[in-house]
């Protein structure tokens, strides 16, 4: 096993990781708000861990740019997606959590 086929197993560990947290806050947070911002948040980093882990692997730069455009893609529509579902949320009266 090479030093790239290690770095690769921790990067895609460390990104199903950070879905896995990503997950366990939208289950477990208070109100959509916050579970909007613990699931983008976490989901963004983890793909992000995982597209570093899967360009080490690549077998050219073709491909870890194609890699990274779906990267940016998705950073765009979970952005706009959560951004949408706020503005719903804030429409139908969904009031921010408090102590």
């Amino acid at each position: 096993m090479s030093v790239s086929d290690i770095i690769t197993t921790i990067l895609l560990i460390a990104g199903a990781a950070f879905f896995l947290v990503g997950t366990v806050g939208l289950l477990r947070f208070p109100d959509v708000y916050t579970r909007l911002h613990a699931l983008t948040k976490a989901d963004n980093v983890g793909l992000g861990l995982m597209v570093a882990g899967l360009a080490l692997q690549a077998e050219s730069w073709a491909v870890v740019g194609k890699l990274l455009l779906i990267w940016c893609l998705v950073l765009l529509a979970g952005a706009s997606v959560a951004h949408l579902v706020t503005v719903v949320a804030r429409q139908r009266g969904i009031k921010l959590w408090k102590r």
